[in-house]
């Protein structure tokens, strides 16, 4: 399941992530889209209504060219039939000279050309047009008396860079030709002062001159290259003038643009946001992958353990156990998960045993070396199982109950029993053959007491068949009987005692009494090979808490060991030193024999198996001395004599 898991987060297609980013990203490219048609409708709508305003303004302009037209044809009547300007054609003259007509001057010429008069009278602005020949212009007078209708001249300058523009009108009466009126505009009151508010407001207007000059504008404020703008030919009075009218940048319209930049800007932060999300996904999926990889190798290393491993909570109810842990218990894992104390493993013949080690483990821990205990299979052959149990922390740093593994100790055990089985037999062995070496000079020991008994009750029968018999006497020679009995079944039950095979059986004794039974047996060898024992023993018991045969049987090999060393010694005495003391909670036996001594390279392999310096030695008896010396947690170890043989020192703790 775990791997499935991986394959589906490893093949997540691409296009989870790029669909939000591309569908986000036409979004903006939408809102893009709309904000430039926007502005396009918004360019097309103003400059639709650009060349509205315009035309209006056109048609306003001929309009009231056209009505100044009339009222100077109506004017030029009464000033060119009138000797005098009456009070009405005065008052006209004056209606027509209002800023509002844009006329500036009016004067009026007989049939000839000449000037019959103007109001206002010419001054000096007007003399700049006149030595350009633009005003009075006799040509546009006949041009005008010859087509019947008003004729416009070209504009030209005056004082104060400013331009006019003049607008011939022949009087009739009748069909005779009798004058010519002249209107006399100004540029700047014609198309620039008298605009309504609102058209400056919104344009800029200009009146430029067949070259491209600008020679009136209404206002002096230019307008920035790029908006848009119309131009139509100023006609009239024409002469290649044209007028255009620029649009001022619309204001700014600071709402749309306020939530359009909110838009791109939540756009912007949804993006980020997105990406933030991705990379935090993405982190979270790649911890995830680790943790799956970090548990799917869990769990391969604990289907793979041989180790049983179980976890308990604080009230010893179970809540973990591995495959191990159920090969080795036959339960299943649902079977064992949620029960608490009694558990079905459990030993029923030590069942309270193993309840006391669980609460001693629940309320102290368990100990460093863990603990052997015996568990019932579910088809019910028994378990030899090492614990050792470690508090279990969760990731608060919170004690939640205990992780235990278990070593299924069984074969060992049993390969243990069957080693020690054969160690036995091997010591017993081993004590056998010692005994058959010794067992001559045994029977020599015996002998004497056996033949002491014999010449004691000759001795008691002879008395017996006297009439008078000494009571005394056959007291005593009865009492020396008993003795020499005594020591031959002391004989006896040292050669029992010792060649007898038995349990190894600990209790507390005093290693000085056990080395005395030894040397007792070994005697009467040592008086064979005429060799001294010398025994110095410690003053105070030495209680040890060990098997008393197998004590006496290291001393024993040791100090035959010895004997034997000292087969070819005659430069100097042969005598074996036997000791006993005690020091640092150790007690000590040093057997120090003046031997041959032990050359380095059987030094190497002494203590091994069935190596031998001794042509009918077997290799076995410090071999067997050794595992004696460590199954009492005890050493045993060899160094040179400084005066020639060697030093055996069998150290014991002190009980």
């Amino acid at each position: 399941m775990p791997h499935t898991d991986q394959r589906a987060y490893a093949t997540t297609p691409a296009w989870y992530w790029r669909l939000p980013s591309i569908t986000l990203g036409l979004m903006l490219i939408g809102i893009i889209a709309l904000v430039w048609m926007t502005r396009h409708f918004d360019d097309e709508k103003q400059r639709e209504t650009l060349i509205n305003d315009v035309l209006w303004m056109e048609q306003d302009l001929r309009f009231r060219l056209d009505r100044n037209e009339e009222y100077l044809a109506e004017a030029g009547q009464s000033l060119l039939s009138e000797n005098e300007v009456s009070a009405k054609t005065d008052a006209r003259i004056d209606q027509l000279l209002k800023p509002d007509t844009g006329l500036v001057q009016i004067q009026w010429l007989d049939s000839e050309g000449n000037t019959l008069g103007g109001r206002p009278y010419a001054s000096e602005d007007v003399s700049v047009g006149e030595t350009r020949g633009a005003l009075p212009s006799t040509e546009d007078a006949r041009l005008a008396q010859a087509v019947g209708r008003p004729v416009y001249g070209a504009a030209y300058p005056v004082l104060g860079d400013k331009w006019r523009f003049n607008v011939h009108v022949p009087v009739f009466t009748g069909s005779r030709y009798v004058g010519t009126v002249v209107g006399v505009y100004s540029m700047q009151h014609l198309v620039v002062r008298e605009l309504p508010w609102w058209f400056s407001e919104r344009y800029r207007v200009s009146v430029h001159d067949a070259d491209g000059h600008e020679i009136a504008a209404k206002s002096k404020v230019e307008a920035q290259p790029g908006h848009q703008q119309y131009a139509i030919a100023f006609d009239p009075p024409g002469y290649g003038l044209t007028l255009k009218v620029t649009a001022y940048k619309a204001p700014t319209r600071w709402v749309p643009v306020l939530l359009i930049s909110a838009l791109v800007f939540l756009g912007g932060v949804i993006v980020w946001s997105l990406w933030q999300l991705r990379q935090h996904t993405i982190g979270r999926q790649q911890a995830e992958m680790a943790l799956r990889e970090q548990i799917s190798y869990r769990q391969a290393m604990e289907g793979s353990l041989l180790t049983g491993l179980r976890a308990r909570d604080m009230e010893g109810r179970i809540t973990f156990v591995n495959p191990a842990f159920c090969r080795m218990t036959g339960f299943a894992e649902d079977e064992l998960i949620g029960v608490a104390p009694p558990m079905p493993y459990w030993d029923p013949d030590n069942i309270e045993r193993t309840r006391a080690i669980h609460d001693e483990i629940l309320a102290s821990g368990a100990p460093r070396e863990g603990v052997e205990i015996r568990f019932r299979h579910k088809d019910g052959h028994m378990i030899d199982a090492l614990i050792f149990e470690a508090p279990l922390i969760d990731a608060t740093g919170t004690h939640a109950g205990w992780m235990g593994s278990f070593l299924d100790i069984t074969s060992q055990k049993r390969a243990e029993a069957m080693t020690r089985q054969q160690e036995e037999r091997l010591q017993a062995t081993s004590r056998l053959i010692t005994m058959g070496e010794m067992a001559s000079t045994l029977a020599h020991e015996l002998n004497q007491p056996l033949a002491a008994i014999s010449s004691y009750s000759s001795g008691c029968i002879n008395q017996l068949e006297k009439p008078l018999s000494d009571t005394a006497e056959l007291r005593d020679i009865i009492g020396k009987i008993t003795r020499q009995a005594r020591r031959a079944g002391d004989i006896i039950r040292r050669v029992h005692d010792f060649v007898r095979r038995s349990e190894p059986k600990r209790e507390s004794i005093d290693l000085n009494s056990i080395i005395t039974e030894a040397v007792a047996l070994v005697e009467a060898d040592a008086r064979k090979r005429v060799v001294n024992i010398d025994t110095q023993f410690a003053p105070m018991p030495l209680p040890v808490n060990a098997d008393p045969v197998m004590l006496e049987q290291v001393a024993i090999n040791l100090i035959r060991n010895g004997m034997d060393a000292m087969r070819d010694t005659t430069d100097r005495p042969r005598t074996i030193r036997v000791e006993t003391f005690g020091e640092d909670r150790q007690v000590y036996l040093r057997v120090t024999d003046a031997g041959r001594g032990i050359d380095p390279e059987a030094a190497k392999r002494i203590f091994e198996p069935f190596f031998t310096t001794k042509d009918e030695g077997m290799g076995m008896g410090l071999n067997i001395c050794r595992s004696i010396a460590e199954l009492h947690n005890g050493r045993l170890t060899f160094e040179d004599n400084p005066h020639g043989g060697t030093i055996f020192t069998f150290s014991l703790p002190h009980a």
